[in-house]
C-alpha cells in the first residue's frame, strides 16, 4: 500500500516529477549572472564616484546633485539585484539556510513570490522616482540648445512614474487579498 501524497519522500518520485522539480537549477546561471552585473554597478559607482571626487570643485551645486542622484540610482539598482538575487534563489531555486545568520536580511525570513514582487515593484518605484527628479531638476535647462529633455518626453516619463506607482498598488492589492484569502482557507 503506498503512502498518501504528502507522505512521499522526495526518493519516490516519478522520474517526470523529479526531473521537472531538479529543472528549478537551471536558473542557477541566471543568479550568477545577476551577480555579475552587480559586480559592473559596483564598478559604475566607483567610476562615478571618483568623477565626483576629482571634480566636485568645478561643479556648481545643481551637477553635484545630479551626480549624487546617479550614485544613489546605482545604489538602489544593486539593492534590487540583491532582492532579486536572494529573494529569488530562496523562493524559486533552493534555500539559502541563513536562520539566525546575524547579517540575514529582515525581509528573507518571510519572503514568497507575492512578498518578492510587491518589494521589486516598490524598488523600482524608488528607481523611476529618482530618475524623475533628476529630470526635474535638468528641466530647469528645457528649450535651450543641448537640453535633454523636451517638455513631451517629461510628461511621458511621468505618465510612466505613474503607471508605475498604479502598478505597485494594483500589485500589493492583489497579494493582500490573496494573503486574505489563504487566511480564511485556513480558518475555515
Amino acid at each position: 500500500m503506498s503512502a498518501p501524497d504528502g507522505d512521499r519522500s522526495y526518493s519516490e518520485l516519478s522520474p517526470l516529477a523529479h526531473l521537472i522539480f531538479s529543472s528549478r537549477w537551471l536558473q542557477l546561471p541566471l543568479y550568477l549572472g545577476l551577480i555579475v552585473a552587480q559586480v559592473v554597478y559596483v564598478g559604475l559607482f566607483m567610476k562615478e564616484l571618483w568623477h565626483l571626487l576629482l571634480h566636485a570643485s568645478e561643479f556648481g551645486e545643481q551637477q553635484i546633485m545630479l551626480v549624487v542622484l546617479g550614485l544613489i540610482d546605482v545604489v538602489m539598482i544593486s539593492n534590487l539585484l540583491v532582492m532579486v538575487i536572494v529573494g529569488g534563489y530562496e523562493t524559486f531555486v533552493s534555500r539559502l539556510k541563513l536562520q539566525g545568520h546575524p547579517d540575514e536580511p529582515e525581509w528573507l525570513s518571510h519572503v514568497n513570490a507575492g512578498v518578492l514582487k510587491v518589494k521589486l515593484a516598490m524598488a523600482i518605484i524608488g528607481i523611476s522616482s529618482i530618475h524623475l527628479l533628476r529630470t526635474f531638476i535638468e528641466a530647469s535647462n528645457l528649450g535651450s540648445e543641448g537640453s535633454r529633455f523636451t517638455e513631451a518626453g517629461i510628461m511621458w516619463q511621468t505618465i510612466i512614474h505613474v503607471v508605475f506607482v498604479l502598478s505597485a498598488i494594483g500589485i500589493a492589492y492583489v497579494d493582500r487579498m490573496t494573503q486574505h484569502g489563504h487566511a480564511r482557507a485556513k480558518h475555515h
